[in-house]
C-alpha cells in the first residue's frame, strides 16, 4: 500500500471543517473558476477540510493560525475520520493546506499584520501591511502596489528587519549599493517605492520621520533619447507571425493587434474586461495610469480578433478579464506575459534588430506610424493618453524630414 496520506475524494465529506466551511466553499469555487480539474480541486478540498477538522479538535481559533499551528498540523499523529492513519502528513498534503490558509489571508479571516503566516517571514508581513496602506491611502493601481512591494522586499535585505534602526546613512548606502547592479530606470522606480515605504513606516511610528529625504535623486533626463520603434512592415510581420490555428496563437494575435493598432500598454491589455467593450458603438474603454479613463474607437480587425478569441480560444473561466492563461489555473495574463508575447513574436518574425523587445515597442511604433501618416501631436497624445504634450512631442524627433526644414545652421559653419 502506498504511503500517501492524501484523502480519497469519497472520504472527503466525512471531515467537518467547522467554522471554516463557508471559506472552504469559496476556496473550491475559486479553484474551479481558475480552471483546475475536479480531481485537483478535490485534493485541495480534502486537505482544507482536514485542517479545519483538526483546528476544531485542538480548539484553535481561526485567528490564531500561524506558522507554529501549521507545523503542529503537519506533525500530528493523524487518526481523524475520513483520512488514512499516519504519523506525519506529506509535504504535498500540507502545502495544499497552506494554499487554503493563503486564501484565508486574502479573504481577511487571518490578518497578516498581526500573525506570522505559514511560510511568510517578518519581511513579508511588513510588505503586506505596506501594500494595504498604499491601497487605502494612496489610491494607486494594484499593479503599482505589487511592484512597490517587490521593490521594497529587495531592499529590505540591506536595510534590515528593524525599522527603528534605520538612519539616513543606511538608507543612502542601500540605494547607492543597488545602483551598482540596476539600470537607471529600475533604480528610479526603486527609490520611488522606498520613499513610500519610509513614509508609511513614519506614519505608523515605526521609524524616525523624514528618512525619505535621505534617498539620493536618480538623474534622468526626460525625453533625451529617440523613441524605440520598428517599421510598419515589421509590425505587420509580428502580428502575422501567430499561428491562429491554435488557442494560444488566437489569443496572442488579438493581444498584438491591440498593442499595434491602439498603442496600449501591457497593463492595459492584461486588465481589460469584457464590460470595457461597447460592441454596438464599436469602442473600447481603457483605464491607464492614474486611473484615467478614455474611450477609443475599436478597429475592425482588432474587434474581429477579440471575438475569435472569445468564441474559440478563451478558457471557460469565471474571470472578468478578457485575456487569460491558456493552462490552468486560468488567471488573467500578467503585464510581463504580455511583453513576453511581443518578444516571442519578434523571434518568430525573424526581427533580430529590434531596439527593444517589450510591449512598449509596439506602442512607440504605433505613435510613430500615426505621426508619419499625418496625425497631429494632439491626436497622438489623445490615443496614447499622455498627460503632458511634452511627452507626445518626444515622437516629433522621428520625423527627420520635418526637422530638417526647421533646423538652423550651426554658428560659424558658413564661410566668412
Amino acid at each position: 500500500m502506498p504511503k500517501s496520506t492524501e484523502v480519497l475524494p469519497e472520504c472527503t465529506q466525512l471531515m467537518d471543517p467547522g467554522k471554516l466551511r463557508p471559506f472552504l466553499e469559496a476556496f473550491t469555487s475559486r479553484l474551479l473558476n481558475l480552471g483546475h480539474t475536479r480531481l485537483t480541486v478535490s485534493g485541495y478540498e480534502a486537505s482544507a477540510r482536514h485542517f479545519g477538522q483538526w483546528l476544531q479538535s485542538t480548539k484553535i481559533a481561526i485567528t490564531e493560525i500561524d506558522d507554529d499551528v501549521v507545523r503542529r498540523f503537519a506533525q500530528h499523529r493523524c487518526r481523524c475520520p475520513g483520512s488514512r492513519q499516519a504519523d506525519r502528513l506529506s509535504a504535498k498534503y500540507v502545502n495544499r493546506a497552506r494554499r487554503f490558509i493563503g486564501f484565508l489571508v486574502e479573504y481577511g479571516a487571518v490578518t497578516p499584520s498581526t500573525h506570522e503566516l505559514p511560510g511568510v517571514d517578518l519581511h513579508e508581513v511588513q510588505i503586506v501591511a505596506f501594500q494595504t496602506w498604499l491601497r487605502r491611502h494612496r489610491g494607486i493601481s494594484e499593479r503599482t502596489v505589487r511592484r512597490h512591494g517587490r521593490m521594497v522586499m529587495r531592499l529590505l535585505a540591506g536595510l534590515g528587519p528593524d525599522p527603528k534602526l534605520y538612519d539616513a546613512r543606511l538608507v543612502r548606502h542601500v540605494i547607492l549599493d543597488e545602483a551598482q547592479r540596476s539600470s537607471r530606470a529600475n533604480l528610479k522606480t526603486m527609490t520611488m517605492a522606498l520613499r513610500g515605504y519610509l513614509k508609511y513606516l513614519a506614519t505608523q511610528g515605526l521609524c524616525q520621520p523624514g528618512l525619505d529625504q535621505a534617498i539620493p535623486t536618480v538623474p534622468q533626463w526626460r525625453l533625451s533619447a529617440l523613441p524605440l520603434y520598428i517599421s510598419t512592415a515589421d509590425v505587420d510581420r509580428v502580428v502575422a507571425s501567430c499561428d491562429v490555428t491554435t488557442p494560444i496563437g488566437i489569443r496572442d494575435h488579438a493581444v498584438l493587434l491591440l498593442l499595434a493598432r491602439l498603442g496600449l500598454r501591457a497593463g492595459d491589455v492584461s486588465s481589460m474586461c469584457l464590460e470595457d467593450i461597447d460592441w454596438r458603438e464599436g469602442t473600447l474603454c481603457v483605464r491607464g495610469k492614474g486611473r484615467r479613463e478614455i474611450r477609443l474607437p475599436l478597429p475592425q480587425d482588432v474587434g474581429e480578433a477579440i471575438i475569435d478569441y472569445l468564441r474559440e480560444a478563451r478558457p471557460p473561466a469565471a474571470c472578468e478579464q478578457i485575456f487569460l492563461r491558456a493552462v490552468a489555473p486560468h488567471r488573467p495574463l500578467a503585464s510581463a506575459t504580455v511583453s513576453s508575447i511581443v518578444k516571442l513574436a519578434l523571434v518568430r518574425a525573424g526581427i533580430d534588430n529590434a531596439p527593444s523587445r517589450g510591449a512598449n515597442l509596439l506602442r512607440h511604433s504605433a505613435a510613430t506610424s500615426m505621426l508619419r501618416a499625418g496625425a497631429t501631436l494632439d491626436m497622438i497624445g489623445t490615443v496614447l493618453r499622455h498627460r503632458s504634450v511634452d511627452t507626445t512631442a518626444h515622437y516629433a524627433k522621428v520625423d527627420i524630414d520635418m526637422l530638417l526644414q526647421i533646423a538652423q545652421p550651426w554658428p560659424g559653419s558658413a564661410s566668412c
